[in-house]
């Protein structure tokens, strides 16, 4: 059995691949490498046992197609995608390209070479759109729905809003179609914040691991000038830990004959959830310090709310997260504190 995943030197294409490999399997990470960090993740998946590394882009369809001719692929993890909604705004052709034709690349020489292959893709919580039909509460330091749910199951109606949105729910849906119309062993899942290992966070992505990076220079700095957020900060999201997506990644190819064809809201849970602001005053606790902030206008289509109501998931992956935020931020932590030698 042979693993692709597309992406495979990201953020959480490394951390698949890595526990693929520590298990013995046959993996292929296929990556163009243009992420910053890329080159970094990929040396760390090689020191860790034996992994194909093809250079090619989800672009190109040849690049693509020469993969699978020469592979016989059992399973893709397709984590290759432009991943930002800031860089969507500034350049929306790149990121069609990238997340619409690329998955229809990776679809087409799945249906052609690979049939019986399980193809379990990384959505994204933007095709909800704003969730504008949610009432809320705004409470101190976040925002809450109205009527007290504990987050947004698959029955939220879909909304695509920015390019980002827009590409991410057309190929989540191609997905989705591929397998009524195809026969493929297709599955989705929807996500809002990840974080953990291997994650180069920029100001426009991974929020969490570039806030914990900006308070421990502030710590390093403290005359150093105020670090900006857009919105009220109030805005919550769900953590999920890495370490959790990961068993649910490969939980959805384990159980693929009753996943096959379906979507997925997955997340920390309202356990996990936090907000900017929440998050500042936990890393101003542990840090014993300040983080002055300056307030510029809302993100485009940045939602007030969003948690995963993770029941579907748990109940067909048999899976849950595992990983609370206090030990997360812990370990984000430490690891940028051991990058900057803080």
């Amino acid at each position: 059995m042979t693993f692709l995943v597309t992406g495979g030197c990201g953020f959480l294409g490394s951390n698949v691949a890595a526990s693929l490999i520590l298990n013995g399997e046959r993996v292929v990470a296929f990556d163009n490498l243009s992420r910053f960090g890329a080159e970094e993740n990929l040396a760390w998946l090689r020191s860790l046992g034996e992994v194909a590394f093809v250079k090619g882009d989800v672009r190109v369809v040849d690049d693509v197609e020469a993969m699978f001719r020469k592979t016989e692929i059992s399973c893709v993890f397709h984590l290759a995608g432009q991943v930002s909604m800031t860089t969507s705004l500034e350049r929306p052709r790149d990121d069609f390209e990238t997340n619409v034709i690329g998955s229809i690349n990776v679809l087409e020489s799945v249906r052609h070479f690979a049939p019986a292959a399980t193809v379990v893709y990384s959505s994204s919580n933007k095709v909800y759109g704003d969730l504008e039909w949610l009432e809320l509460t705004e409470q101190p330091l976040r925002y809450g729905p109205a009527d007290g749910r504990n987050g947004i199951d698959e029955t939220a109606p879909l909304d695509f809003r920015t390019p980002y949105g827009c590409s991410k729910g057309a190929a989540d849906q191609y997905m989705l179609d591929y397998c009524r119309n195809y026969g493929l062993n297709t599955v989705v899942f929807r996500h809002s914040t990840i974080y953990g290992g291997r994650q180069h966070t920029t100001i426009d992505q991974g929020w969490v691991g570039w806030f914990c990076k900006q308070a421990l220079i502030r710590r390093q700095y403290p005359q150093r000038p105020a670090f900006t957020i857009n919105g009220t900060g109030k805005q919550v999201r769900d953590l999920l830990h890495v370490s959790d997506a990961v068993r649910c990644y490969l939980n959805a190819h384990k159980y693929i004959a009753e996943t096959a064809g379906n979507a997925f809201n997955v997340g920390g849970g309202i356990a996990n959830s936090m907000s900017l602001l929440e998050l500042f005053a936990d890393l101003e606790c542990r840090l014993q310090l300040r983080l002055p902030y300056e307030q510029l206008p809302w993100r485009n289509s940045d939602q007030k709310f969003f948690v995963s109501d993770n029941t579907k998931a748990e109940r067909a992956l048999r899976w849950r997260p595992q990983t609370s935020k206090v030990a997360g931020i812990d370990e984000v932590l430490a690891m940028r504190t051991a990058e900057m030698g803080a």
